[in-house]
Formats: structure tokens, sequence, C-alpha cells
């Protein structure tokens, strides 16, 4: 299998920020094994594509899958979908308690529409 290209969503609507790459360096500074650990499923997810499995992804709903880390009691969550043959865009990531909280999975769904209908303006290359 092909190596899948991993892009993060790009708001260019707003100022251009990459929510994911913020998530991901402030994790990096609050907790660095967190960061190691969610950095390594991003590469995990380049490297498998569509044939990573639990326990470190899932499929939610909707389209919308999870990369899934655990450091403690602490779930962090990477919310991404596939938008092209072997191409992913991860949305943003979240910490989380229980289950993926709905309006976190509709905030991904809203950001594919836009990925969709404009992959260069709403995907950036991430920073790994």
């Amino acid at each position: 299998m092909p190596a899948t290209e991993v892009r993060a969503f790009r708001d260019a609507d707003r100022d251009g920020t990459v929510p994911v790459q913020d998530w991901l360096d402030e994790l990096e500074h609050r907790e660095p094994k967190a960061h190691a650990k969610c950095l390594a499923r991003i590469l995990e997810l380049a490297d498998k594509g569509n044939e990573m499995r639990r326990p470190h992804a899932d499929y939610l709903r909707d389209g919308m899958y999870e990369l899934r880390a655990t450091l403690g009691k602490d779930q962090y969550r990477l919310l991404y979908f596939f938008f092209g043959k072997n191409v992913v865009a991860v949305s943003h990531g979240i910490t989380k308690e229980r289950e993926v909280p709905p309006e976190e999975i509709e905030l991904a769904i809203s950001r594919r529409s836009l990925v969709m209908a404009s992959p260069d303006r709403y995907t950036a290359d991430f920073d790994i």
C-alpha cells in the first residue's frame, strides 16, 4: 500500500491558522509525552492509511475518524477524514473524558466540506 499523505486543516477564512498544529504546540509545552504519542499516531497514519485500526484509530461517524492516544487517565484524540485517494486531513485535536463530543465531530464535518471544495486553500503541510 502506498504511503498516505497527511495534511492539516487550515482555517483560510479566518486567519490562516492550523488548529491541529496549534493544539499540538500547546500539548508539547503542557504534556511532552502525550505530544510524542500524538505525533507517533500521525506518522502511523501516514504509513498505514485506511488500514489503521483500534486501539490506535477508530471510525466515529459520517466519514470522520479519530487517532487515539492515551497517557495515564488522559485521552487525546485527533479527528481526521479522507478527501482523496491516500490523502487525509487532520481537523483538530481534543482531550476527552468519555466519548468524542458530537459538536467536535460536527466541526470536523464542516471542515471536511471546506476541504472537499478547495483542498489547496483549506489544507497545509504538517509540521512534524
